[in-house]
């Protein structure tokens, strides 16, 4: 079996791993991705048209300095590709005062001096009338959030990479992979690759690349509808923005009309367990569509037209839900990052920078204390 020699090897290019490409090889490193499916695909979590985008992060304060640096990355890929991928419409949180939600969006605002309107639930019927929420509910406006367009950014990351000489190769599931004395091998079906680092960003395949780790990773099984709806006009982004509602129960969230597909909504919480992600079932049922429809009419009674597009997609969480991002705790030249928990990809423009730091001296001076693999012993 011949061997190809690289500076550094990413395992899984979709979001991070073609963040991560591109800047490693615009540190002048010899990169190579190995990707087991198409660049740009729907078989794994960076996938299906849009992602929202936002800084007051109800999750915890401390992303928000991640989230001024990700800004940042994204509209510099914009800048690169020319062309659009970041859109600002706007975030509207829904919940009671005392929510998890509310209470977190505040949180970060108040914390890191972000400008977030509190909207009364009287004012929330008024200026979003497709909206159906009682006075007990309130709103968070966050206007300076909106979407990325996310198999679009995961392409234009894996363009850039390559233009800057990093070597993408689809439709290359790896086997195995090893440490080594001077640094990792890696291997695929007939070919074998070695190089000084290794990057792994495998979703919801992590489990079975790193076993040896046992990281307490668990993979859901999410859905994503677009409905048709009464009057798109009333969900246009200019009039309508990306939404999060957290009931007694559950969690959902959406975007405005886009396209032809109408409005896109999903639940964000709960899922059933995927034991094999390559076995994933998509097939989207009637209780898919039927969860998704009971929010939208008690909600959004507007949006009861029928189910236009629908894709099946992964969480990969951890038991706290927040990230993995670190080095192997026994292989100082592999940098890992996973458990993105169905909110990382807007995070992808800044953690292709982390993991390039991490691959290059080990450490990153962004703050990422917190999504240590050491909190889990």
């Amino acid at each position: 079996m011949s061997q190809e020699n690289y500076d550094v090897i990413v395992l899984g290019v979709g979001g991070m791993g073609a963040a991560a490409a591109f800047e490693l090889a615009r540190r002048g490193r010899r990169v190579l991705g190995l990707e087991q499916f198409s660049l740009g695909h729907d078989r794994g979590s960076s996938h299906g048209q849009t992602r929202i985008i936002r800084k007051a992060y109800f999750e915890h304060p401390n992303y928000v300095p991640l989230l001024h640096r990700a800004y940042q990355r994204w509209y510099e890929l914009e800048q690169l590709q020319g062309r659009h991928l970041f859109t600002e419409c706007g975030v509207l949180s829904i919940g009671t005062p005392q929510c998890e939600l509310i209470q977190g969006v505040q949180r970060s605002a108040r914390e890191h001096g972000l400008h977030v309107e509190s909207i009364a639930g009287s004012d929330l019927r008024r200026r979003y009338p497709a909206f159906q929420f009682g006075d007990e509910y309130v709103g968070a406006l966050e206007r300076d959030a909106g979407f990325l367009y996310v198999e679009d950014c995961v392409v234009a990351y894996a363009e850039e990479a390559r233009r800057l000489g990093a070597e993408l190769r689809p439709f290359s599931a790896v086997t195995s992979w090893q440490a080594t004395p001077t640094g990792v091998v890696v291997r695929t079906e007939g070919q074998e690759y070695a190089a000084q680092r290794l990057v792994i960003t495998a979703g919801a395949w992590t489990s079975q690349v790193l076993g040896d780790l046992g990281l307490p990773l668990t993979v859901r099984r999410k859905v994503l509808h677009w409905f048709g709806t009464s009057d798109d006009r009333l969900f246009r982004r200019d009039v309508f923005p990306c939404y999060m509602v957290q009931r007694s129960g559950s969690f959902f969230y959406g975007f405005p009309v886009l396209d032809a597909n109408g409005l896109k909504v999903a639940r964000h919480d709960e899922g059933l367990s995927v034991a094999d992600p390559s076995q994933l079932d998509r097939n989207v049922t009637s209780a898919d569509e039927e969860e998704c429809r009971g929010f939208l009419r008690q909600h959004l009674p507007a949006v009861g037209g029928s189910l236009r597009f629908a894709r099946v997609c992964m969480y990969t969480m951890t038991p706290d839900e927040h990230f993995i991002i670190d080095v192997h705790p026994a292989h100082p030249q592999v940098a890992i990052a996973a458990g993105f928990s169905g909110h990382g990809f807007k995070f992808a423009a800044v953690v292709g920078e982390i993991l390039a730091d991490l691959s290059d001296k080990g450490h990153s001076e962004l703050p990422i204390g917190m999504f240590s693999i050491g909190r889990f012993k």
